[in-house]
């Protein structure tokens, strides 16, 4: 947290990484010095102990570098917490490493004017594959995804993709931030967290892209089976039901 007395940021953008090489500068180029001046934002990669050149490139493009340096290995709800730990903004945006936003301007202009509602304590966006790589397998799960991420929002449970997450800083660690006893389903909790503090708003409109490559090396049927009993494990008991969730690079 910051105090009175320190530099403030409108926005903190989070971006936890382990060995995101393929993938991370193509998110870090859309978030030049000329923006981040513009809409008064920073840049933060918390990374989780990365043995390839994620650190290399996040020290070429991000304001500021987490490092994990104990021996063991860190979650990604311990990699956004740190980073929101180090963070200067007064709303958090936390991107996974593997997307990028479809229009920036319009992304932090809708942002901005978003938060400016008092009642707003978080926002879900839409989430969609890269176009390069879109199949029609994609657009009928993310259609039927979109639409239940944004009925249970309607149904006041609270819900988003961890692929975004963007949330007031005051509420954010009123909350205690992400469960870090968590393997999976960590977005999923701290949304419904979240929601007892305020509305949480699904913004269609804002649009992030994210790689197909979970799908395309499991399949949407586990994915999604995976998805629906880690959530209903934490709904209903707190606890995540897979024990470690696999990275896809």
């Amino acid at each position: 947290m910051h105090d009175t007395d320190q530099i403030t940021k409108k926005f903190s953008i989070i971006i936890p990484a382990l060995n995101e090489e393929k993938l991370l500068k193509r998110l870090l180029d859309q978030f030049p010095v000329e923006l981040r001046k513009a809409y008064d934002f920073e840049v933060i990669v918390s990374d989780g102990g990365s043995k390839d050149l994620t650190i290399k490139i996040a020290r070429e493009n991000a304001d500021r570098i987490i490092l994990h340096s104990e021996k063991k290995p860190q979650n990604i709800s311990q990699g956004r917490n740190e980073g929101a730990k180090n963070s200067l903004g007064d709303v958090l945006i936390f991107l996974n490493a593997d997307t990028y936003v479809s229009d920036v301007d319009y992304f932090f202009s809708e942002v901005y004017r978003q938060f400016r509602n008092k009642d707003v304590t978080a926002v879900a966006c839409r989430i969609e594959v890269f176009p390069d790589e879109v199949r029609l397998s994609d657009k009928i799960f993310h259609g039927f995804y979109n639409n239940y991420v944004a009925l249970l929002n309607k149904l006041l449970m609270g819900m988003g993709r961890g692929e975004c997450q963007i949330v007031k800083r005051e509420k954010f660690f009123d909350v205690s931030g992400y469960n870090e006893k968590l393997a999976a389903g960590e977005d999923f909790d701290l949304y419904k967290r979240l929601r007892k503090r305020g509305r949480i708003k699904y913004r269609r409109d804002i649009l992030i892209y994210e790689s197909p490559r979970r799908y395309r090396k499991f399949g949407y049927a586990n994915v999604f089976w995976n998805w629906t009993r880690n959530s209903l494990s934490v709904l209903f008991f707190n606890r995540s039901a897979s024990k470690s969730w696999e990275a896809v690079r």
